[in-house]
């Protein structure tokens, strides 16, 4: 089934963008100096990556019977100088919370999300190196 969303124009450099449930959120651009009205277009892929592999790693952890009360993920991008200035380097912390998280478990549930489940890792990284780390705090 094909996923659709709806991206308008809305003035000067800023853009809305819905799906099809009515969800929104803004873009615009970093050259629009202090009127920056919105998340940029190469913040939202960074935060497309987060939700997703953070997705996977909620139920992951779920399904293996873990007791996680928090998880975030720090994402930083680099891009190129050049354009196209795509994401060349990205990296991932996981920083997850839990009462006696197992950390194999852990490891497992990171592993599984970037090498098999999260499809915006695996669009990324035809271009961009993606790299992880993690931090168990109790």
């Amino acid at each position: 089934m094909p996923v659709k969303v709806r991206v308008e124009w809305a003035g000067e450099l800023k853009f809305t963008a819905e799906n099809e449930n009515g969800v929104s959120t803004v873009m615009d651009a970093t050259d629009a100096g202090d009127r920056l009205a919105g998340i940029t277009p190469m913040e939202l892929l960074l935060m497309a990556l987060g939700g997703c592999t953070g997705i996977d790693i909620v139920m992951i952890l779920k399904k293996q019977r873990q007791k996680l009360t928090s998880l975030t993920l720090n994402v930083t991008g680099h891009r190129r100088s050049e354009p196209p200035r795509y994401y060349e380097q990205i990296h991932v912390e996981y920083v997850l919370k839990g009462s006696s998280l197992d950390e194999k478990k852990v490891q497992r549930a990171i592993q599984l999300s970037e090498e098999k489940y999260c499809s915006v890792s695996a669009a990324l990284k035809e271009r961009a190196r993606i790299t992880s780390s993690y931090k168990i705090e109790q």
